[in-house]
């Protein structure tokens, strides 16, 4: 079991590791920022990544204060679908009622890959490897329907 200040410093020291894996990785090489997370332009739509215990999750979020302005961004993603999964085979998996840890509900559309923990140095290798493939794919496939998305 890890005190408050030791599980800081591993989430510093795992973040600090994930952003070096990722300067080292060819498909990422060259790129003016490394993720565009909650830069998409979209009001209420960011892409995240989530690391626990339970694994390790690449998240499209919708996260609308106005629940009419939620659904109708969720439908409207739903309409690009394949384009959303394109070279993801497994698919994305879609929850229309999502509720955090801080009671707040949201869309979410992602990845997770399972029986991994964050606390396991060894697992962080499988962390890096999922979260940044995966994370490439879902922004690049989003980026590509950004646009039609935005009117």
């Amino acid at each position: 079991m890890y005190s408050k200040d030791e599980l800081k410093q591993l989430k510093i020291e795992f973040w600090e590791s994930f952003a070096a894996y990722c300067e080292v990785q060819p498909y990422l090489r060259h790129r003016r920022k490394m993720w565009i997370l909650y830069n998409t332009k979209i009001k209420g739509v960011e892409l995240k990544f989530d690391v626990g215990r339970q694994g390790a999750f690449v998240i499209l979020e919708i996260n609308h204060k106005k629940e009419e302005d939620r659904l109708a961004m969720f439908e409207k993603l739903t309409w690009y679908k394949k384009d959303l999964e394109k070279d993801i085979p497994s698919g994305l998996i879609w929850d229309i009622c999502y509720i955090r840890e801080s009671r707040q509900q949201v869309c979410r559309i992602y990845l997770s890959c399972e029986g991994i923990d964050f606390h396991r140095r060894q697992d962080w290798g499988q962390f890096f490897s999922f979260m940044a493939q995966n994370m490439y794919k879902l922004e690049r496939n989003f980026l590509a329907i950004a646009e039609y998305i935005r009117e």
